[in-house]
């Protein structure tokens, strides 16, 4: 466990070079905003939270509670999943806008996907629209 990394991972990392190419400026884990969230965009005053499916219990193919210390990883997650929402709050009520980006979307789709990924998040700092979760909730990533 010493070895999970909680900044700078690998979904992290594509989305911000994405972005960044896309000529995005951005902050990395502001730590006075709720959750510490991964990259903040001041000038858009918007949030992006990136998700690994495992660790935020994320509904999709990827993620499979261990068989192993089930009631224990399941505690955690689910404390996990709280400690997402109250962030999320959190920063909606402080009016910041939040987009949560899961790790399927990310690391388990083809290059042309991942296009698609950094238009949909463009356009979404772009827009008015307070949050935006890619994928939607209970959508399973194929």
């Amino acid at each position: 466990m010493r070895a999970i990394r909680s900044k700078n991972t690998k979904p992290e990392i594509l989305v911000r070079r994405a972005l960044h190419a896309a000529g995005f400026r951005y902050r990395l884990h502001v730590l006075g905003m709720p959750g510490k969230p991964d990259i903040v965009f001041s000038k858009f005053h918007a949030a992006i939270l990136i998700h690994g499916c495992f660790w935020h219990g994320h509904d999709c193919k990827f993620f499979k509670l261990p068989s192993t210390r089930t009631e224990f990883w399941r505690a955690k997650i689910e404390k996990n999943r709280i400690n997402d929402a109250r962030a999320f709050e959190a920063l909606v009520s402080s009016g910041w806008r939040v987009a949560v980006v899961w790790e399927c979307e990310i690391c388990r789709r083809p290059n042309e996907d991942q296009l698609s990924l950094t238009l949909r998040l463009s356009d979404w700092l772009k827009s008015a629209r307070t949050s935006i979760e890619i994928p939607p909730a209970h959508v399973s990533s194929q």
